[in-house]
């Protein structure tokens, strides 16, 4: 890129400060913070309307040194190059902190998908799939839901690539239906692995799980999977806010009467009965245990960073606390746990999907859940002792651990000239 945006900076920004700390060679440096493949499509569709109306869509492979390229398509209005690119970057990171062998990918068409029929979204699907038909597969890059796109989506993406290849190739995608070999368990991996982080760092600081008070930003997805989890395992999740309003309640959310009224009232807890309405402002200012940005990135900020009480912050967004923030909150005292850490529970469970799609043999959803926590618990170790070890804060250590594992697969690879 002969100019990085805003995003990309910011990944940078936190690379450089664990390759420092590591005396990374410049010539690995010079590799790990360049993408291996910037792809631009244009996707025509005719609207239902009868007019033909032009997307842009970009496809991101950022390293692929341990294995296959891994990351998910979101649907936005305001998906950018620049966006992408660190997305993919911090997917790799992700994968090598969570120890399986894929490397950093990431998709993305500027669209807003709020606005478009179903038969839309299918023909946008199919279009972007077949403009990038070459550059993915099971063994190249293998994409994953994300922001605004579904286990649905998937099956088209499956679909479109299986008849350009002319047989069923379920292992190109993972987050698929489970019909058509999704995985048990992958739809709550991603909030099922921050809530087994969070109890983990919850031990660690020594805080008790039984009546953690937490507050919750998002509950798409990963916001609401981590509520459910954490309140049954005795946490109480006393606030929660989303895209259009929140609520609070200084006794604890009934979570489970929660979810049925987002699933009721277009996908929002902005109404809800059971607390006090509360704007996503005030939610940084609330006396909590845990903090869960499970959102859009740069949402914890210089701004609201000094009103922030909370003595845990577990990303389960990609990149929610800007690198100042994050430095403010650390010399507080502030345990963050990193997203690439945090949130990697769904591209964990997706390489269990795309083992079992290889296998063409399916497990249990124990197996998978068991796997999962096996897994993160893992990863959670070995970056808390590296954060320990070099005396930097969880999201250094995140880095550090990355950056030694695809560094040195990187060395033994040697130079293809």
């Amino acid at each position: 890129m002969a100019e990085h945006g805003a995003i990309f900076a910011a990944m940078l920004q936190e690379f450089n400060v664990a390759a420092r700390i590591i005396n990374l060679e410049p010539g690995i440096w010079n590799i790990l913070t360049h993408p291996k493949r910037q792809i631009i499509v244009s996707c025509p569709v005719q609207m239902d309307n009868g007019e033909i109306e032009v997307f842009t869509g970009y496809r991101v492979q950022y390293n692929i040194t341990l294995g296959p390229a891994k990351g998910g398509i979101r649907y936005h209005p305001d998906v950018s190059l620049d966006e992408v690119t660190a997305l993919a970057a911090w997917m790799t990171w992700k994968c090598a902190v969570a120890h399986i062998p894929f490397g950093g990918a990431k998709g993305g068409i500027v669209c807003d998908p709020t606005r478009m029929s179903r038969r839309e979204l299918e023909a946008l699907t199919r279009r972007y799939v077949a403009e990038i038909v070459d550059n993915i597969g099971p063994e190249k890059d293998v994409p994953a839901p994300d922001v605004n796109t579904n286990d649905q989506i998937m099956a088209w993406v499956m679909d479109t690539y299986s008849m350009h290849v002319g047989h069923t190739a379920t292992a190109v995608v993972t987050g698929k239906p489970i019909e058509m070999g999704g995985s048990l368990g992958r739809r709550e991996a991603t909030g099922r692995g921050v809530m087994i982080v969070t109890l983990e760092a919850a031990k660690h600081v020594g805080l008790d799980i039984n009546g953690l008070r937490i507050g919750i930003q998002g509950f798409g997805n990963v916001g609401s999977v981590s509520a459910d989890l954490l309140a049954q395992a005795g946490a109480k999740i006393v606030a929660v806010t989303d895209w259009k309003g929140g609520v609070y309640n200084e006794r604890g959310l009934d979570i489970a009467t929660l979810l049925e009224y987002a699933a009721s009232h277009d996908k929002t807890v902005d109404g809800f009965p059971g607390g006090d309405r509360l704007s996503n402002d005030k939610l940084w200012d609330l006396n909590v245990d845990v903090l869960i940005p499970a959102a859009l990135e740069n949402q914890i900020t210089m701004e609201n960073a000094p009103s922030i009480k909370a003595k845990i912050i577990t990303e389960g967004a990609n990149g929610p606390t800007t690198p100042d923030a994050h430095s403010y909150l650390h010399k507080r005292g502030v345990f963050i746990i990193p997203d690439i850490l945090a949130n990697a529970g769904g591209v964990t469970t997706s390489y269990f999907e795309w083992v079992q799609d290889r296998y063409g043999y399916f497990w249990e959803e124990k197996d998978v859940n068991e796997r999962l926590e096996k897994k993160m618990c893992e990863a959670f170790e070995a970056v808390l002792k590296t954060s320990i070890k070099y005396q930097v804060d969880m999201r250094t250590a995140a880095y550090i651990v990355a950056i030694q594992r695809v560094g040195t697969v990187t060395r033994m690879r040697g130079m293809y000239a």
